[in-house]
């Protein structure tokens, strides 16, 4: 993968738009393609809109603007990536529409190109599995903005070759981003780790022990937490986060772990969408006057506990099933969803055995497999283990 390889991008979507300039700013060609030329449009005239800010801001001369979006084609025709030694697939979460487009593109790239998928939810192995060279199909999964966050999950499928997946990792390297390889299991590493950061908020909410604002405030005082699990929720799009919750608790075949909650499956069906519709678990309205906080600091700590004991659980957990390593694990959710800690570093500041105590009085309280602590968390206790 070299500096002057070519880069496709299908999807002019936010996504689309936002990895093609990622690509664009570290010195590639870039062919953007979609099928709907005002798509193309608006990603044209949103990208200089965004460049002509970085020029006013001094981060960017008005010469390099004008180069990198001098690197651009845009495209309505695949046939356009005859010469892309590297695409990456950003359009819609669905299987069949995937596989069809990778089995397109590969009877125009060369036998060299690498596949890559944007892939939040779905199996890399599934998408390669409709290819008729699945060793080239890799995923590459950046976070939203693309151009802003410095993660990508680098995903080889059960057939990808070894060799793309390092060559993948120095490339994001020299793009300036932030690689960590995971294991081509559901949700990889992010989206599975941080379901409790949702789920459990949503469980404390329906039981009544407290209000969505002050779940909020204590995650962002107590916990350190740049946004409350409600207030990222509304601003993911609370469409967006319930389908990666179904997603995921489907691919693990059900485990009670990752169930979905009633509460988000209303607002999806209400149409509270969260800030693109106005109105999600608050009012964006003009003027909306937002809920208080309760004052109570014993509350506040029990929530913050519960929250991150899970997903403490949750990231040992996918360290013990090889998910990704120690490094990885902990980069991902500082660098892709900005926790104030990695959660193994967490772990061990608290302490195994505190942590595997509270699970266990969970399990114990509601009978549910939704506590069930990590076997590593058991092990690491009887072995008295002050590290993972």
């Amino acid at each position: 993968m070299q500096k002057d390889m070519i880069v496709g991008v299908v999807g002019a979507g936010t996504m689309g738009s936002g990895i093609a300039q990622v690509a664009a700013q570290a010195g590639h060609s870039v062919v953007l393609f979609d099928t709907r030329q005002e798509a193309l449009d608006s990603s044209k005239q949103g990208l200089a809109k965004v460049l002509d800010r970085l020029v006013e801001k001094g981060k960017l001369t008005a010469e390099a603007s004008a180069a990198i979006q001098g690197r651009f084609t845009y495209a309505t025709d695949l046939k356009a990536f005859a010469k892309s030694g590297l695409m990456i697939e950003a359009i819609v979460e669905d299987l069949a529409i995937k596989q069809k487009l990778f089995l397109d593109l590969e009877a125009i790239v060369g036998k060299d190109a690498v596949l890559a998928t944007n892939t939040s939810s779905l199996s890399v192995t599934a998408i390669a599995g409709g290819c008729k060279v699945p060793d080239r199909v890799i995923g590459l999964h950046f976070f939203n903005p693309a151009p802003l966050l410095p993660l990508v999950e680098v995903v080889p499928g059960l057939a990808t070759d070894p060799r793309h997946a390092a060559a993948c990792v120095a490339l994001l390297k020299d793009w300036g981003k932030t690689p960590v390889l995971a294991k081509d299991t559901p949700g990889f590493i992010v989206n599975r780790v941080a379901r409790p950061f949702y789920g459990e908020a949503l469980r404390i909410y329906e039981e009544g022990i407290a209000d969505m604002a002050t779940i909020d405030h204590a995650m962002k005082t107590l916990g350190g937490f740049k946004m409350g699990p409600f207030e990222l929720m509304d601003l993911i799009g609370n469409d967006v986060n319930f389908a990666v919750t179904s997603t995921v608790f489907k691919a693990f075949f059900y485990d009670p772990r990752y169930r979905p909650c009633f509460t988000q499956q209303r607002m999806v069906e209400a149409g509270w969408l969260g800030r693109k519709s106005g109105k999600g678990y608050y009012s964006y309205a003009n003027g909306a006057v937002q809920p208080e906080a309760a004052n109570d600091s014993v509350l506040h700590k029990a929530i913050v506990d519960r929250i991150i004991l899970m997903l403490i659980n949750e990231a040992v957990d996918a360290f013990y099933l090889g998910v990704a390593d120690r490094k990885d694990l902990d980069l991902a959710m500082t660098k892709g969803v900005n926790y104030p800690k990695g959660l193994l570093a967490w772990a061990e500041e608290i302490g195994f055995s505190p942590c595997l105590a509270a699970l266990e009085r969970l399990q114990a309280e509601y009978g549910e497999d939704r506590y069930r602590p990590s076997p590593l968390l058991r092990k690491l206790v009887r072995e008295g283990a002050t590290s993972v």
